[in-house]
């Protein structure tokens, strides 16, 4: 089994006004910090730990939980704008005057919420594998397998994982067995899943979200003039990449990369390569 640094990163805590934070750092210090937002019913020890020295080694990266998730303490959020004001919480106990944010899924949504809320702590920022906080017209809806997925107890097994995240196609499967392998060490020590009322909080939060017009966010959108990295796996079951093809074009300052043979978990399964966008895109002037 490989040895990942990430794997080794000690937890770390800071106090905020609702919770004690837990998180890892990893990386070079100096410049922008990279503050990375997770999914669904994730926490820090399911970033998988190649993708995160990948990350860091040209980056001051940050992974965290958000409140009431995790190893994070105090009270469960509910809706878009709890998980934000979560996220913002974090990074001012930090002290960090500005960072850049990296949201994969559920956690692209925020990212976007922080630019549009908050402008001023985000510098640039990257939707993975996400979309407009939104529904948009005319997608089909998701599957009933995904449906019956995303609300399973008490956490999603591996062959869920490799339908919702990966294509069914021997790449795909490869890139997903190796997924769990690298996620193991941190799993294997007693990992503490999203709880029940965390689940919950995020289920409601995706609920509403799934309920506002269409019409509106993108109006949303229009105001965020940060620069903008969104990418998807064309092969997305959760969220069709339709979405992020939409999003960039209410986006004034924004590139697309889709990679044509991966789904939800692209950014695992072509780790090398999109690491090397995320370099190239936050250097760039």
């Amino acid at each position: 089994m490989t040895t990942y640094l990430a794997d080794k990163a000690e937890n770390l805590t800071v106090e905020g006004p609702s919770a004690t934070f837990t998180y890892r750092r990893l990386g070079p210090r100096g410049g922008t910090p990279l503050v990375l937002l997770h999914r669904f019913r994730g926490t820090i020890d399911l970033w998988d730990p190649e993708f995160v020295d990948l990350l860091a080694a040209d980056h001051d990266v940050i992974m965290f939980d958000n409140v009431g998730v995790g190893y994070t303490t105090g009270e469960p959020r509910d809706s878009l704008q709890g998980f934000t004001d979560g996220a913002v919480e974090f990074i001012e106990a930090l002290g960090l005057p500005k960072a850049d944010l990296l949201g994969w899924s559920m956690g692209g949504v925020v990212a976007q919420d922080m630019a549009l809320r908050r402008p001023d702590l985000v510098r640039k920022f990257i939707v993975a594998g996400s979309g407009p906080a939104a529904w948009l017209p005319d997608t089909p809806p998701m599957s009933e397998k995904v449906l019956s997925i995303m609300p399973r107890m008490p956490e999603f097994t591996e062959g869920d994982l490799t339908f919702l995240f990966y294509p069914d196609t021997e790449a795909g499967n490869a890139a997903a067995r190796r997924h769990f392998d690298n996620l193991a060490t941190r799993l294997d020590a007693g990992s503490p899943p999203a709880s029940l009322e965390a689940t919950q909080g995020m289920l409601a939060a995706l609920d509403k979200m799934l309920a506002r017009p269409f019409a509106e966010v993108a109006e949303e959108l229009k105001t965020i003039k940060h620069p903008v990295l969104y990418a998807n796996g064309l092969h997305d079951v959760m969220i069709p990449a339709h979405a992020s093809y939409v999003a960039v074009q209410h986006l004034d300052n924004s590139v697309l990369v889709l990679y044509s043979d991966a789904g939800h978990g692209f950014l695992f399964q072509h780790a090398k390569d999109f690491t090397a966008q995320v370099t190239s895109f936050l250097a760039a002037s």
